[in-house]
């Protein structure tokens, strides 16, 4: 207790309380071996020795290292200390009472006398002390505290959930409602005020009965299997679960028994997370706005949905043909701004109709373009999904926007669409193209915005090697060498409604991703950030490259394209590439012929001419009766032009 520089608890402070007590302590002894009626020699004796009595108890306690005790923190070995070192001022007395000759028999304290004040100096030196104890952990906050208190069940009841209740006692905003652990003998204790309610495989029915909303784990070194089941249960019952850190980590110095803890995103990054939030200028220029996002159902396109909520458009249209995701975004955005309009809207951005159909509708004054196809391994095997999908619905998508003079569209790429090497990344590539060519479209500004892996999204490394680690391993990498680009989805959201505000029409933009990050040190991290141990509780197995796969990405092309500032420190532009917009429109039907008829060759070579850096994929780990057909089809193309030569 510090106010105003003073402390209560100094070390003078102890002394003159532990005084105090002694000089009572001592008066009472009296009082209590004579009952109140203290005769005339033991009274002079009482008033005689009490100055002495306070000097020597507190000049022997400061000898003995009492007043290095923390009072906040006394516990059992620091009472046992307190009295070992109160008793040996008692055994001084005693010693005296023994051993002093009759001429000082004024110094003979009675042995009664010796006893009494010994229990009763006892009783007050570890009473105040006790009781600072409990005014540190917030117990009269606790009893009067009316706010709602997170409450939490403690798996283990040994050393480490013990000390950790200790921890948790002292806060006012979170509730231990008591321990489970497998030891029958514990059963129905009570430790450190909390009941063992029973073993670990009653966790089910003990969350639901007393409203548990988190589970730590106070097992350092748990078994897998343990773990697998809880995580099961408590993924079932949407409970969050935590671990606290090993004994070894906490000898070691790296945390402290209270750092318990989900393994965050940004714990991944291997840099300083970009922060969050938008100026006066970001809220400004979409506030009133109407807004379509398409892929809402999607990691990045609900997220854009949620951030969107803080810059108060005059309403969101929620697009995406996943109708069980964009249930999910529809709901969350509800909840969270329920005076919002929003629209959740089913629909393929492949079928131009029904896109017009939504823009007479809802007539949208910007554009977030988030829905693509984006696993790379199953565009490679279906690459004219991936151009009906990204470049034919990237296609509609403009039209529309042009025709309904949508005043800001933003599509988001990917740093697979430098130099691609996979079908999903010449789709980027030549979306982007699409984005670019209209730069000179009136009052209209469309831009691109490019950045790498997002961490936590659908499809990304982290939820497969999570499912992994859940299922006790492997966790499996393409290669000991792939490094990636990582950025959380909050993070690359915010940056992308950043840039979307920049007034650069045709541009395309690249988020400030910092370095690459080597994905073998990533799997290392989540499995350790688990509570495991990397090749004792979780193997790590090397595979190879899918097909299409990159070794390294890269956020831009060094030959083609320069990256120049904008006044976002965190958002670059890349200067323009030039193209011919009617050649390219041209082969853009090409394309699109090549895709409707399935034909696998074809597509590689339309992107092959377009110029975009494709490397043309061999045929490995492509379906058998693919490669077949692809082999048939170039036969035909190959028979109709000697035909057309021939005529």
């Amino acid at each position: 207790m510090e106010k105003n520089g003073y402390e209560f608890y100094s070390s003078l402070n102890q002394k003159i309380i532990d005084s105090i007590i002694a000089a009572l302590a001592f008066y009472l002894a009296y009082q209590v071996r004579f009952e109140w009626h203290v005769p005339g020699a033991s009274a002079y004796q009482l008033w005689l020795l009490l100055p002495a009595i306070m000097l020597g108890r507190v000049s022997v306690c400061a000898l003995l290292g009492t007043y290095r005790l923390i009072w906040r923190y006394i516990g059992l070995d620091d009472a046992i200390t307190v009295a070992r070192n109160l008793a040996a001022f008692s055994l001084l007395l005693l010693f005296i009472r023994l051993t002093a000759p009759e001429k000082l028999a004024i110094l003979k304290v009675p042995l009664s006398i010796i006893i009494i004040e010994f229990m009763l100096t006892l009783a007050g030196t570890l009473g105040v002390r006790s009781l600072r104890r409990l005014l540190s952990e917030g117990l009269g906050k606790n009893a009067f505290n009316g706010k709602h208190r997170f409450r939490v069940l403690l798996l283990g009841a040994g050393r480490a959930g013990v000390v950790l209740s200790k921890e948790i006692a002292s806060r006012v905003d979170v509730k231990a409602v008591g321990f489970l652990d497998d030891d029958p003998k514990k059963h129905g204790m009570v430790i450190n005020g909390l009941r063992v309610l029973g073993p670990l495989a009653a966790l089910e029915s003990i969350v639901r009965e007393h409203c548990v909303q988190e589970v730590i784990i106070c097992i350092p070194q748990t078994p897998r299997d343990a773990l697998r089941r809880v995580w099961a249960i408590c993924e079932q019952l949407a409970i969050e679960v935590k671990i606290v850190p090993t004994l070894e980590e906490i000898r070691q110095g790296k945390v402290n028994i209270a750092a318990f803890r989900n393994v965050a995103m940004s714990d991944l990054l291997g840099r300083e997370p970009i922060a969050l939030g938008f100026s006066e200028n970001d809220v400004a220029f979409y506030r009133g706005k109407r807004i379509l996002i398409t892929g809402a159902g999607g990691s990045i396109g609900a997220e854009l949905a949620y951030q969107l909520c803080s810059v108060n458009p005059e309403q969101l249209v929620l697009l995406d043909k996943d109708e069980n995701g964009l249930n999910d975004a529809y709901l969350r955005i509800q909840a969270h701004a329920p005076g919002l309009s929003v629209h959740p809207v089913v629909a393929d951005i492949r079928f131009r109709e029904r896109l017009e159909s939504i823009f007479v509708t809802f007539c949208p004054t910007v554009v977030f373009h988030a829905a693509a196809h984006k696993h790379v391994h199953l565009m490679q095997m279906n690459p004219g999904e991936a151009v009906l999908n990204n470049v034919v619905g990237t296609i509609n998508l403009v039209e529309q926007s042009v025709a309904g003079e949508v005043s800001t569209f933003v599509m988001i790429s990917t740093d697979k669409a430098v130099r691609p090497t996979s079908i999903m990344g010449a789709t980027k590539r030549v979306c982007e193209m699409i984005v670019q060519a209209q730069n000179r479209n009136g009052n209209s500004h469309f831009c691109c915005v490019r950045f790498g892996n997002v961490l936590g999204s659908r499809g990304s490394v982290v939820p497969i090697f999570r499912d992994q680690i859940a299922n006790g391993g492997p966790v499996t990498i393409t290669h000991q060498e792939a490094r990636r680009f990582l950025m959380t989805i909050p993070e690359a959201v915010c940056l992308l409604i950043q840039a979307g505000t920049l007034s650069s029409s045709g541009k395309t933009f690249v988020l400030e991703m910092g370095e690459p990050v080597l994905i073998h040190n990533l799997a290392q991290d989540l499995i350790e950030l688990s509570g495991l141990r990397v090749g004792r509780d979780i193997q790590i197995q090397m595979t190879k490259l899918h097909h299409g796969e990159k070794l390294n990405e890269v956020l831009a092309d060094d030959s083609t394209e320069t990256l120049l500032p904008t006044h976002f420190e965190k958002i670059h532009m890349i200067n323009d590439v030039q193209f011919d917009p009617a050649i390219f429109a041209e082969k853009l039907r090409e394309l699109q012929s090549a895709a409707r008829r399935g034909s696998r060759q074809e597509i590689y070579e339309m992107f092959k001419e377009l110029n975009i850096g494709f490397q043309v994929p061999t045929f490995e780990n492509v379906p058998e009766h693919e490669v077949a057909a692809a082999a048939a089809a170039a036969q035909q193309q190959q028979g109709s032009v000697s035909l057309r030569r021939a005529v």
